[in-house]
C-alpha cells in the first residue's frame, strides 16, 4: 500500500513511528512544567488534609468530567462520597452510590494511585468491565473485558442521522489487535526517547486510534493519558484534571483528534494541543485550590456553630460551587424536607451569620454562605 491510497494513519507503512517537532513542543512543555511547579509550591505550604481536600476535588471532577465527555452524567454527590471512602478523606454524610459510579471512580483510581504498576491487557479487561458492570451500554449488549471482534462491521467513529452518517474514523480491524495492543503495551511499561509529558499524549492518540473495545475506549484513553501524567509528575496524587479541561474544549478535542487520524504521523499539532490543554488544566486546579482554602477557612471559623445534617449538606454544596441559586424550595427537595423545616434551618443559620440573602434580585429569596469562594471560571 502506498502512503497516498491511505486513510488513516495506522494504514501507514511506517506505522507506528511517531514523529514531532521537538523545537516546536520545547516551549510549550516548559510552559506546563512551571505552571505544575507554581501549584505544587502552593500545595507543599499547607497541611496534609488539606491536599488531600485537594486532590479530592481534582479526582471528583476527573471521573465527573471524563463520563460527560462521552454524555454521561454521574451525580457529582454519588462520585465524591466514592473516592472519599477509597482515600479515607472524611466530608461528613456520605451519599449513596451506585455500582456503576462505583466502576468509573474504580477505573480513574486504579489508573492514578496505581501508576507506577504495568499496564497489561488483563488490567484493562478489568477497567473495561469496571465501566460496564451489567454488560451494556445503554441498551445494547457488549463484548466486556475483552477486545472486540468486530462481527458487525468494522470500528466506526459516526455522528448523522441514519441514511446521512458520516463516518469520522475506522480502527484498525480486530484481527490485528493483539499485535497491536502487544506493541502498544510495550511502548507504555518500557523506556522510551519521549519526554514525559509528550509520552502522556501519544499514549493517548495511540490508544485511541487501536479502539480495541467495543465502547468506553475514549474513557480509557484519557485513563491511560492520566496513569501516564501520573508516572511524569512522579506522584500518584492528583491535583489537577486534564479531562475536566478537555470537556470545556470538547469540540476541540474531537476535531484535532479526527485531524490527527487522517493526516501524518508527524502529530506535533496533536501535542501541542495536549500541552496546551494541560497547562489550562493545571491552571484551572489554582482555582479548584482557592476553593479547598476557602472552604477550610469556612469550617474553621463555624467549627464551634452547632448544625445539623440538612444544614452541613447544603453548606458543603454551596462551597464547592452551587449551580444556579439555592433558594428555601431547592433547599427542601436537596435536604428532602418538609419547606417548613428548610425554611427553619435557613432562618437558623441567617441569624447565626453563617448564610446571608443573595443580592441578586428574582423572584424568589435565595441564599448565599458567607465568605463564599468564587465558583471557578469554566472556560
Amino acid at each position: 500500500m502506498n502512503s497516498g491510497d491511505c486513510k488513516y494513519i495506522w494504514q501507514t507503512p511506517d506505522w507506528p513511528n511517531w514523529r514531532f517537532d521537538w523545537a516546536a513542543l520545547a516551549g510549550p512543555m516548559a510552559e506546563v512544567s512551571r505552571a505544575q511547579g507554581l501549584l505544587m509550591g502552593r500545595l507543599a505550604d499547607v497541611g496534609m488534609a488539606l491536599r488531600d481536600q485537594a486532590s479530592l476535588a481534582a479526582l471528583t471532577e476527573d471521573v465527573v468530567k471524563t463520563s460527560e465527555i462521552e454524555g454521561e452524567q454521574l451525580n457529582v454527590e454519588s462520585v465524591r462520597s466514592s473516592i472519599a471512602r477509597r482515600l479515607g478523606v472524611d466530608i461528613g454524610a456520605l451519599a449513596p452510590v451506585d455500582r456503576h459510579v462505583e466502576g468509573v471512580v474504580e477505573l480513574v483510581l486504579d489508573a492514578t494511585t496505581n501508576c507506577q504498576a504495568l499496564a497489561t491487557r488483563e488490567r484493562l479487561f478489568g477497567w473495561h468491565a469496571a465501566l460496564f458492570p451489567t454488560g451494556y451500554s445503554g441498551l445494547s449488549r457488549i463484548k466486556v473485558g475483552a477486545w472486540r471482534d468486530d462481527a458487525s462491521g468494522p470500528m466506526q467513529v459516526v455522528s448523522g442521522r441514519i441514511g446521512r452518517q458520516r463516518v469520522h474514523f475506522e480502527a484498525p480491524p480486530a484481527d490485528r489487535l493483539e499485535t497491536e495492543t502487544s506493541r502498544f503495551f510495550d511502548w507504555v511499561n518500557g523506556a522510551s526517547n519521549e519526554p514525559p509529558l509528550l509520552k502522556a499524549g501519544l499514549g493517548h492518540l495511540w490508544f485511541v486510534t487501536l479502539h480495541p473495545f467495543d465502547d468506553g475506549n475514549g474513557r480509557i484513553a484519557r485513563a491511560i493519558g492520566d496513569l501516564l501524567l501520573a508516572r511524569a509528575d512522579g506522584s500518584p496524587q492528583r491535583f489537577y484534571s486534564l479531562s475536566a479541561q478537555i470537556q470545556r474544549e470538547r469540540k476541540a478535542y474531537y476535531d484535532i483528534l479526527e485531524q490527527s487520524q487522517k493526516r501524518s504521523l508527524d502529530v506535533t499539532a496533536w501535542l501541542a494541543w495536549f500541552l496546551g490543554t494541560l497547562h489550562r488544566a493545571v491552571d484551572q486546579a489554582q482555582h479548584t485550590l482557592d476553593t479547598v482554602l476557602v472552604k477550610a477557612r469556612f469550617w474553621q471559623r463555624w467549627a464551634s456553630t452547632p448544625l445539623n445534617q440538612r444544614q452541613v449538606k447544603l453548606l458543603n454544596l454551596l462551597l464547592y460551587g452551587f449551580a444556579g441559586k439555592l433558594t428555601s424550595s431547592k433547599w427542601a427537595a436537596i435536604a428532602k424536607c418538609s419547606p417548613d423545616t428548610a425554611l427553619r434551618d435557613i432562618n437558623d443559620l441567617l441569624a447565626r451569620g453563617v448564610l446571608r440573602k443573595s443580592d441578586a434580585g428574582g423572584r424568589s429569596t435565595s441564599y448565599q454562605a458567607v465568605d463564599n469562594p468564587r465558583s471557578p471560571p469554566r472556560n
